[in-house]
């Protein structure tokens, strides 16, 4: 593949405008699809979930039209070494925006564990308002019991949260694994180990359904049953969505890898995806740390 001699500049393009269009329906279903499942409106009137689904396909449609055009570019040694640094550091900006993203979520968590339930608890200056506001209130975490009256059990750290830690933490070994067999052109040994991470990245993806799934039916644990609920919900959701991208991600990787796309010296693309796939696991410890474990 010859290098382009100078910074490839693309001509205009549309997945920008359809990307942001996207996303906007995308962000407008997912929050009324939560709002109406949560105050249980009646099905005829609930428009969030096709909203959300409508976003959910034409994010896809982006993604798939945005990357094959990138990755057209690529195999047609439009890139340049400028390009390539320009990349890396897009990535490194875009999985720090993310790790911004999820420290905020933990940071509600922290705060509500160690400032709002002491403090509801009268720890400090204010048994007075312990008094007045909530005289039951103990001051334990998870939160059994709503003002409202709502009950819920903790979700087990032991059990399937516990495997899917196992899960993610195999997985970034085997996607290391492919990466040095790509470094070392040993095509056989890459599809092998790379298809070995999607498949572990899908298994994840289910055992946590099932997980949610006993959530719900045994534990009584949804995003209305209090702080808990809704910072459980919000932080493993979340993670759940960039565990799908990852996947995905993986799987495109995986299918360009059979195609005989990357080369020793030049596979920014792979870097990129396992760079993700490090992150969400990552994450994934904290997630299991603090709102599993502890």
């Amino acid at each position: 593949m010859m290098e382009a001699p100078r910074y490839y500049v693309p001509h205009s393009s549309r997945w920008p405008i359809i990307g942001s269009s996207a996303l906007a329906v995308l962000a407008f279903g997912a929050v009324n699809f939560i709002q109406q499942s949560t105050d249980k409106v009646e099905t005829e009137a609930s428009f969030g979930a096709p909203v959300f689904y409508i976003g959910l396909a034409l994010t896809a449609y982006m993604f798939f039209g945005w990357f094959r055009t990138v990755i057209s570019e690529s195999v047609g040694g439009m890139n340049s070494k400028l390009l390539d640094r320009s990349f890396r550091m897009s990535m490194a900006w875009f999985i720090l925006s993310e790790i911004m993203f999820f420290a905020a979520f933990f940071g509600a968590l922290f705060y509500a564990r160690l400032i709002s339930v002491p403090w509801l608890a009268g720890a400090g200056t204010n048994l007075e308002t312990h008094v007045l506001l909530w005289p039951e209130f103990a001051d334990t975490w998870p939160l059994f019991m709503t003002p409202g009256g709502t009950t819920t059990e903790a979700m087990e750290a032991w059990g399937l949260p516990f495997i899917n830690t196992c899960i993610l933490v195999t997985s970034s070994v085997t996607v290391t694994f492919a990466h040095w067999a790509l470094k070392k052109n040993q095509r056989v040994p890459l599809a092998i180990w790379l298809g070995l991470t999607v498949t572990l990245g899908v298994v994840f993806l289910i055992l946590q359904v099932v997980e949610y799934m006993e959530a719900y039916n045994e534990l009584g644990l949804t995003l209305g049953s209090g702080i808990y609920g809704s910072t459980f919900f919000m932080l493993t959701g979340f993670h759940g969505a960039h565990v799908t991208m990852g996947t995905i991600m993986l799987f495109v990787i995986f299918l360009r890898c059979l195609r005989g796309h990357f080369s020793p010296e030049d596979h920014f693309g792979f870097e990129a995806a396992s760079w993700y796939w490090h992150f969400v696991d990552v994450v994934w410890l904290f997630l299991f740390t603090f709102v599993y474990w502890f």
